[in-house]
């Protein structure tokens, strides 16, 4: 059995050099790539890559925290495109393999706090 951190580890880090042949080696054949918020579903190892070598902007990311089970990794991301600012969490399993066989991603919008919670919170 493979690492799936460092399988992780290593997709993060051929995203962020869009070295795409190295991003889609973590991939499985048959990835499943879903984005709840959006209820898009991208099926495939080739379209997967294609998805994220079209995605547009001058995006970067930095990995903030990585959770790992031996079955499952969760990873915190700090992404910026141009000025913007946004963070994403994101759910990995792997096939017997150790290549990534589902990416669920989750892009959580800030928003203001609801008022009366003051003297309880400080904001950041």
């Amino acid at each position: 059995m493979t690492d799936l951190r460092k399988t992780v580890e290593s997709f993060w880090a051929a995203a962020e050099a869009r070295e795409w042949d190295a991003f889609a080696a973590t991939l499985a054949e048959d990835v499943v790539y879903t984005l709840p918020q959006t209820r898009e579903r991208i099926r495939g190892r080739e379209r997967y890559v294609q998805f994220n070598r079209e995605y547009p902007g001058d995006w970067h990311l930095r990995v903030e925290r990585v959770v790992a089970e031996p079955d499952q990794v969760v990873t915190w991301l700090h992404v910026t495109v141009g000025l913007d600012e946004m963070y994403g969490i994101t759910f990995f399993t792997a096939d017997r393999e150790g290549h990534i066989a589902t990416v669920t991603d989750f892009w959580p919008e800030p928003y203001e706090p609801p008022t009366g919670r003051e003297h309880l919170a400080e904001r950041f």
